[in-house]
């Protein structure tokens, strides 16, 4: 991850919004308070992608079960992180829907403004809606029913009717 992120600043095409490391708990800039805040919508899909498929969100593999952290959730979000919550704070600051402006500075944190919320949660769910042609099943589908469609996998894979998870890859 660390390696993924010393790159980041090469994919942003906008001046003025400075990112050097990702952090949070809070946030110190732009960019982490947007990747922050698209992580939370991610895992929020992805909680009920695996609801949708009975499986429990709290017992996952990768991510430490810990109380209240939806583990499971967060094993499934890893491969669509990239491809939908990195994305969409990429288009946001390149596509200068979001400037420096649109942030609360306070202390060491960063937060969005309230209508600059509107504008990430309307980027984000133009990028849920975007279609791709699933690998395994052949046929194009939207990020959204994407994600439903790994978690089906996953189930499929944890109670052995399948014999391997097949990632989802775009290239």
């Amino acid at each position: 991850a660390r390696h993924y992120f010393q790159s980041f600043p090469q994919m942003l095409k906008i001046k003025g919004v400075k990112f050097e490391t990702r952090n949070r708990r809070p946030p110190a800039d732009p960019i982490n308070a947007v990747l922050s805040f698209c992580y939370s919508m991610l895992c929020k899909e992805a909680t009920v992608a695996l609801h949708q498929v009975g499986l429990d969100p709290f017992q996952g593999f990768l991510h430490q079960p810990r109380y209240g952290r939806p583990s499971l959730a967060l094993d499934l979000m890893e491969e669509f992180r990239p491809l939908i919550a990195d994305s969409a704070t990429l288009r946001v600051f390149n596509e200068r829907r979001l400037t420096r402006d649109d942030f609360f500075f306070a202390g060491i944190g960063c937060s969005l403004k309230r209508a600059s919320k509107k504008t990430l949660i309307a980027a984000f769910e133009q990028r849920m809606s975007e279609e791709l042609t699933h690998p395994v099943f052949g046929y194009k589908a939207s990020y959204r029913r994407c994600l439903s469609l790994q978690a089906r996998l996953l189930a499929r894979y944890l109670t052995r009717e399948i014999d391997q998870y097949p990632g989802l890859e775009t290239r």
